[in-house]
């Protein structure tokens, strides 16, 4: 069944936001096309489809992956630093093995002019790695 990229993208968000690995969750029925979400905080829990009993049926169902588990978080940070900040790799390279590494990365971002070139490498090296992830899971897109 094909299912829209776009709709693959916004569950990749879904899952990649928030502070820890497995707060939210996006499954794709292979059968259906239909992505389920799911969020351990409760209050959100009524915004979403009530998740199917055989959910854990891995032939059925596949977790929409987290933008690190696609290598969309540190090493895309570096990859970025080498080509566009090439001066600041070292910088860049201490900023990832401290806490709040993301927040002084949009800083120094900010000091080089460099947002808006982050977020279209970001964007692009999310949509070849899902476009990738898709693939290697045999899943149809429809655009």
């Amino acid at each position: 069944m094909p299912v829209s990229f776009q709709e693959i993208l916004d569950a990749l968000e879904f899952v990649s936001m928030g502070g820890g690995l497995g707060e939210h969750q996006a499954i794709l029925c292979r059968q259906t096309g239909k992505i389920y979400w799911h969020s351990e905080f409760s209050d959100l829990d009524e915004l979403y489809d009530e998740l199917p009993d055989d959910i854990d049926n891995d032939e059925n169902y596949l977790a929409i992956p987290h933008k690190r588990d696609l290598g969309l978080g540190k090493p895309l940070a570096l990859e970025f630093a080498r080509e566009f900040l090439a001066n600041d790799f070292d910088e860049v390279r201490s900023i990832f093995s401290t806490r709040g590494a993301y927040a002084k990365f949009r800083a120094l971002l900010a000091r080089r002019n460099a947002v808006d070139r982050w977020h279209a490498f970001e964007a692009a090296a999310t949509e070849r790695a899902l476009r990738e992830w898709c693939e290697l899971n045999s899943i149809t897109l429809a655009d």
